[in-house]
């Protein structure tokens, strides 16, 4: 008998103030990075999907973002130099 499946792992990459596109007030986003990986005999293997997303901590949405956003919104944080009021471009749409 082989066991096989799937187990998530949810990373938090960064927090940013940008304007919520769902609320529209500037506030705190968390940046996330959800990787799911293949397991055998429950040892993760390897990664099958990734996907990257924003979450207003002020009204909870989420607005999908792609790796290169993700990238740049992440090196802005680092750096400091990030504008404060940023949008992300793409809506999360499940």
């Amino acid at each position: 008998m082989i066991i096989f499946g799937t187990k998530g792992y949810l990373y938090q990459l960064a927090i940013l103030t940008l304007v919520c596109g769902h609320c529209g007030n500037p506030s705190a986003h968390t940046l996330r990075k959800r990787v799911t990986k293949f397991t055998l005999f429950f040892v993760p293997l390897f990664p099958f999907s990734t996907k990257y997303a924003t979450q207003c901590t002020f009204c909870g949405a989420e607005q999908k973002v792609t790796k290169e956003q993700a990238e740049q919104l992440q090196a802005q944080a680092a750096t400091g130099g990030q504008q404060p009021y940023g949008q992300p471009q793409q809506p999360y749409r499940s």
